[in-house]
């Protein structure tokens, strides 16, 4: 019997389209961060993103990531309205 080339953690399709998904709304985050004036508040949004992205790295179930994914796509949203705000 052939044994698979492909590695034991292999990602379905939809695994890897959510992955992408997430990895994507991470860097929107980071860049909109970029943006907040005060070096303090930034270094604590940052910090505040990253923590909550690793909290939920395990996470599976399929349901709570789109969830997680939908919330942190609103949070997005509030953040760039806020700066939006702050520069006018």
């Amino acid at each position: 019997m052939a044994t698979s080339r492909l590695p034991p953690a292999t990602l379905t399709l939809k695994q890897f389209m959510r992955r992408q998904q997430v990895l994507l709304l991470y860097r929107r985050i980071l860049q909109a961060i970029r943006q907040v004036p005060n070096d303090s508040d930034r270094k604590y949004l940052k910090a505040w993103a990253r923590e909550e992205f690793k909290r939920n790295k395990s996470a599976t179930e399929e349901d709570s990531i789109r969830m997680m994914i939908t919330q942190g796509n609103m949070q997005l949203k509030e953040l760039e309205k806020t700066l939006a705000l702050a520069r006018s």
